[in-house]
């Protein structure tokens, strides 16, 4: 049995290998592809507690975890509750930060350019990140080939937080096929976000 869990986040990693296990045929093995070390450690401790033989191989960024159980694994009553215990959620807040441009602040455009770099980069190094980084208009570009703070937003989503670009602005930039990072978003779903928030940060 092969499950595919890259890029989902925790704790659904965990609840499909709790459902899994059970179904096993005695000998069978489950295959779990991952594509994140937070994944891949809860996933480790799981295997563990369930009395399974763990195997790992790598291939790139993606992690294959090789389930074998020694024994019968019982059905989970609450798999969603049990997988809590198991999870290791990167340190973040709540906070969704919003930005709408790819320069802070008013006055000279090539400073603002420097300032946002070394604010976002300032965000990765914190020890809790945003819960949610929303880019739009001017913003869209700093999730996009070529953006110098590409690594740094990738580092804020490898430690949990949801990266999300409007899909109108690159569009209207002409640079959808650009992305990098993240995924896109419309504005509907922004105002979700927006409104399931007690306060937004914009950049």
């Amino acid at each position: 049995m092969k499950i595919d869990a890259r890029n989902l986040t925790c704790p659904k990693p965990v609840v499909l290998t709790l459902e899994a296990l059970p179904k096993l045929a005695p000998g069978e093995s489950l295959q779990v592809l991952v594509n994140d070390s937070v994944a891949e450690g809860n996933l480790t401790r799981l295997a563990d507690e369930k009395d399974c033989e763990l195997g790992v191989e790598r291939s790139g960024k993606d992690v294959t975890l090789t389930f074998s159980p020694r024994g019968e694994v019982a059905a989970s009553e609450a798999a969603a509750t049990e997988a809590a215990a198991f999870c290791n959620v990167p340190d973040r807040t709540s906070a969704v930060v919003a930005v709408d441009t790819d320069s802070m602040g008013r006055g000279s455009e090539e400073l603002g350019h420097i300032l946002m770099k070394g604010l976002i980069y300032a965000l990765a190094h914190q020890d809790q990140v945003p819960d949610t980084m929303l880019f739009y208009n001017g913003g869209a570009r700093l999730t996009c080939e070529g953006s110098e703070s590409l690594e740094d937003i990738r580092e804020l989503e490898s430690r949990g937080t949801k990266v999300l670009t409007c899909g109108t602005c690159l569009d209207f930039y002409g640079i959808r096929d650009k992305l990098a990072v993240g995924g896109v978003t419309n504005l509907y779903a922004i105002a979700q976000i927006v409104a399931a928030r007690p306060g937004v940060t914009v950049l």
